[in-house]
């Protein structure tokens, strides 16, 4: 039975500059870290204005980095584990390197269910290094804010994934890193469609049994292509067309994979009659080719003709998803279905309920 608003919130920790410390800063290890953090917060949350929490053993803390789909299966895995024996909010702690990659991902998985997951991490660590003889906040980082937004953010229980930082929350899918290294690192909107419009405010127990049985049916099948599967970035240079073209022919040898063609403006992508027999074979070979901007806003069009002509050859327009978004999609599918056409079905269905949709002339 899922708990209610006054059981705590299940707080995780998966590593990140939010639990570095020294000089040179590397990641305190959980058996140091988490005692601290749970110290701190009583001291630091006095007055009683944060929710109650509750600690989810994770056993994977690494530089979000090298996070891998392996891992972000881990993540889902012990979610929905926790999910399973009725908690409904979380709050998980990452790095900031895959951090709208993974909340992205986590929220296509999780569409259709009423969870409550709220990311966040930090560009400066929790703990002030200059301070040796103890463990305290730096004044000066943004993890503590952070942290405490989000939980009070999950407290409020409102269903879906989403990420919050530097004062601002956002759908998990809007989310994108905007600066290397300023706190205001990330950006997003609200004007989100699937996965976040998929999400049910409160679902009856049957329901939610029934969501849970379809994700324990096909778990098993999940991990063993996470091991797998692969998705490649190919990245619009002012070269000589062939260089695109020799770079995807490289990969048609492969087993199906997701690639993204990542297009000039408005997602212009240069023409050759290699580079569309080439996307002709990554179709019939399985292969799911989505076109992205690498424009950080505004996304891709068939408004140009240097542009528009590779939707004749079985490229899927990425519409307004940032590229973690279309990452996540990509993995999503790859790992939830078995077959290149139940993938290419599915993600054209979800693009019709979240924007435009370019058909093929």
């Amino acid at each position: 039975m899922t708990k209610n608003l006054s059981d705590p919130i299940q707080l995780i920790y998966a590593g990140g500059t939010f639990g570095s410390y020294g000089r040179p800063l590397a990641p305190l290890s959980a058996e140091i870290f988490l005692p601290t953090l749970q110290q701190l917060l009583v001291e630091q949350d006095s007055s009683g204005n944060l929710p109650q929490i509750s600690w989810l053993d994770n056993t994977l803390i690494k530089d979000s980095s090298q996070l891998t789909p392996s891992d972000f299966i881990h993540f889902y895995t012990l979610l929905m584990n926790a999910y399973a024996q009725g908690d409904r909010r979380f709050v998980l702690i990452t790095g900031t390197d895959t951090l709208s990659y993974l909340g992205a991902f986590l929220a296509e998985a999780f569409a259709g269910s009423d969870i409550c997951v709220v990311v966040t991490g930090s560009m400066r660590p929790l703990l002030d290094s200059e301070v040796l003889h103890n463990y305290s906040v730096d004044a000066n980082s943004d993890a503590w804010d952070n942290l405490t937004d989000a939980l009070k953010l999950a407290a409020a229980g409102e269903s879906g994934v989403k990420i919050c930082f530097s004062g601002e929350s956002w759908p998990a899918q809007t989310v994108q890193k905007i600066h290397s290294h300023d706190l205001m690192a990330f950006t997003g909107h609200s004007r989100a469609a699937y996965p976040a419009n998929s999400y049910i405010r409160t679902l009856p127990d049957t329901r939610r049994q029934h969501w849970l049985d379809d994700q324990y049916d096909i778990i098993d099948a999940i991990q063993s292509r996470a091991e797998q599967v692969r998705i490649h970035a190919l990245y619009c240079l002012p070269n000589d067309t062939e260089v695109m073209s020799h770079q995807l022919q490289a990969l048609l040898s492969q087993p199906p994979s997701g690639i993204m063609l990542l297009g000039f403006g408005a997602g212009n992508v240069p023409y050759s009659d290699a580079l569309a027999a080439a996307l002709q074979l990554a179709y019939e070979h399985g292969h799911m080719v989505i076109c992205a901007s690498q424009s950080p806003f505004g996304g891709v069009s068939d408004s140009y003709a240097a542009g528009s002509w590779q939707y004749d050859y079985h490229v899927i327009a990425g519409g307004r998803l940032t590229i973690p978004a279309i990452y996540a999609r990509l993995l999503w599918l790859l790992l939830r279905y078995d077959s290149p056409a139940r993938r290419r079905q599915r993600w054209l269905n979800n693009v019709n309920q979240a924007g435009t949709t370019i058909k093929k002339r």
